[in-house]
C-alpha cells in the first residue's frame, strides 16, 4: 500500500472540504479560528481572533484556505 502525506488539518482536525465551507461562513470561521486558538494554548492569537475576526482575518484565511488548505496562523508562539 502507498502511503498518503498527512498534514495537520485545521478546525479540529475536519477535512479540507469540512474546512472551506467553514471558513467561507464569517460566523462559524470567527468562532471556530478563537476556539482553535485557544485550544492550542495561544490566548493572545485567540483574543486577536475575537476581536478583529470579522475584518481583514477573515478574508486571509478564506485566501489560505482555498490556496493552502489551512488557516492562517496568526501567531505561531
Amino acid at each position: 500500500m502507498a502511503k498518503t502525506k498527512t498534514s495537520r488539518k485545521d478546525y479540529f482536525g475536519l477535512g479540507r472540504i469540512v474546512s472551506l465551507i467553514l471558513a467561507i461562513i464569517p460566523f462559524t470561521a470567527w468562532i471556530l479560528g478563537a476556539i482553535t486558538r485557544f485550544s492550542e494554548g495561544k490566548f493572545v492569537a485567540g483574543l486577536i481572533r475575537l476581536i478583529f475576526g470579522f475584518t481583514i482575518v477573515w478574508i486571509v484565511d478564506l485566501i489560505m484556505m482555498i490556496v493552502k488548505g489551512k488557516i492562517w496562523r496568526l501567531l505561531n508562539c
